[in-house]
């Protein structure tokens, strides 16, 4: 079965790592279809696949049915450098083999970073039953089959490169669930549950954002097989990042048009423009955390031994020093009734750089969905909440500041909260908006038709059939 695989790793000629892998499949396909996409098996969807680094290999569309998708395994080409770039090897050779002294952080990055793939497909098992349109639906499933080639990009580096401890965590990855009680996903974020499409535009748009930092900076890794690896896993990433940001685009559309033509967008079953904003509150906050704490000493370690570096570290005119070394980074925080700046070393606040970078990357995005709202001559704006509200996680954590980041005590945060964070009624009323369209061209009421199609193919194309 494994010739089935389209990959450019030599599997043919790896039987170990050929054996690994067929014990893992079966377990694989059970997971799939037991929290995979439920109920939509055996429609055949029109998916792109990857076959190859080519330009017509990267993109080769077809219908198939999702349990036969082939889930590859692909490094990007060789990198320009060969010499590692950052941190305390600079200029010593790029990996191709774990460094005996590193093989613990990078198998838990390795791990992490896994572990995220699976539990977004469990996160949005159940949204097939209320996509907006045929070609929704499709995205989601094209957005589902790609997180589990992540998870396949990632299962082959814990079996190819760490032996017996990588197999078992290549099948841990397998037994743990989004949102279990007792056996929960690694990363909160990837437990909360995803139950409608706003959510899941929501999801694509912040948390698979944050994806892209995190496989950016191990694109940069001295440890070759993982930076390839995440170069390739990011071209893919780029689709599940414009799934959010054009949907959230399109909802934004919808309720515009009915704001300006006078028209209360609740009666008739479209979202308030209020929802919408409450809804980024809640994803971009839990997003943030993602990144891990501000001052950290796992993120020097791995600095320091090249596997993680800053967004594009490679480049010399964004960073003049890569040995961060001898510098800090400044952190505004409230302590002891007033603000202080508090000087992170650089290594230890290599999170807090990344989180940066993704703030500014937001911040662009909600810039694009805000000129929607002035093509309409609205005053209203969408706002990104501030870097210190909400947090579970970091220098900002277990601490009360408003949605633009002032302190505030318990009782004011309670008072407030459900002017900044979905509510009960506010989940209701988005589930109600949530009616399935499948006919081939026409569009919930909710949402703006897309403005294109999928793979060449027009609006109105039937982009799943079903069984």
């Amino acid at each position: 079965m494994l010739d089935t695989i389209p990959n450019n790793v030599n599997l043919a000629d790896n039987p170990k790592l050929q054996r690994a892998l067929l014990r893992w499949l079966p377990d694989f396909l059970d997971w799939w279809r037991e929290v995979g996409p439920e109920g939509y098996q055996e429609d055949r969807i029109y998916l792109r696949t990857a076959v190859g680094l080519g330009a017509g290999d990267w993109a080769v569309y077809d219908y198939v049915k999702m349990p036969d998708y082939r889930w590859g395994i692909f490094l990007a080409n060789p990198r320009k450098q060969d010499k590692i770039h950052f941190g305390d090897y600079i200029g010593r050779d790029l990996w191709d083999q774990v460094p005996g002294e590193h093989r613990k952080e990078l198998r838990r990055l390795i791990v992490t970073q896994g572990d995220t793939e699976p539990a977004s497909v469990e996160q949005q098992r159940l949204l097939g039953k209320t996509a907006p349109s045929l070609l929704d639906l499709r995205n989601l499933f094209q957005i589902n089959v790609e997180e589990a080639r992540h998870l396949w990009a990632m299962v082959y580096l814990l079996h190819s490169h760490f032996g017996a401890d990588g197999r078992d965590e290549a099948e841990e990855m397998l037994e743990r669930r989004s949102g279990h009680a007792d056996h929960p996903r690694i990363l909160q974020a990837f437990n909360k549950p995803i139950q409608d499409w706003l959510a899941l535009y929501c999801f694509t748009t912040f948390t698979d954002r944050d994806g892209k930092y995190q496989l950016c900076s191990l694109a940069e890794s001295a440890f070759d097989p993982l930076a390839r690896t995440t170069q390739f896993m990011l071209m893919e990433e780029a689709f599940h990042m414009a799934v959010g940001e054009t949907g959230i685009a399109r909802v934004v559309r919808r309720t515009a048009e009915l704001m300006k033509a006078g028209t209360d967008p609740q009666s008739v079953g479209a979202i308030p423009l209020q929802v919408i904003q409450k809804y980024v509150n809640e994803w971009s906050s839990a997003s943030y955390d993602l990144f891990g704490g501000e001052d950290s000493s796992n993120a020097a370690t791995y600095f320091a031994a090249g596997l993680k570096g800053r967004f594009n570290e490679n480049d010399d005119k964004r960073y003049g020093n890569h040995l961060a070394l001898d510098e800090a980074y400044s952190a505004k925080v409230f302590e002891n009734g007033g603000w202080t700046t508090r000087e992170i070393p650089l290594r230890r606040a290599m999170n807090a750089c990344l989180l940066d970078a993704y703030m500014d990357d937001c911040g662009r995005v909600l810039e694009r969905w805000n000129r929607v709202l002035e093509e309409y001559e609205l005053a209203a704006r969408l706002t990104l909440p501030s870097i210190r509200f909400n947090r579970k996680v970091g220098i900002f954590a277990d601490q009360h500041y408003d949605i633009q980041g002032n302190p505030i005590d318990q009782q004011t945060y309670d008072a407030h909260a459900a002017q900044w964070l979905p509510t009960t009624a506010d989940y209701e009323l988005v589930q109600r908006s949530m009616i399935p369209v499948y006919e081939p061209g026409k569009v919930a009421a909710w949402i703006a038709p897309p403005t294109r199609g999928f793979g060449g193919k027009p609006l109105d194309f039937e982009y799943v059939q079903f069984h």
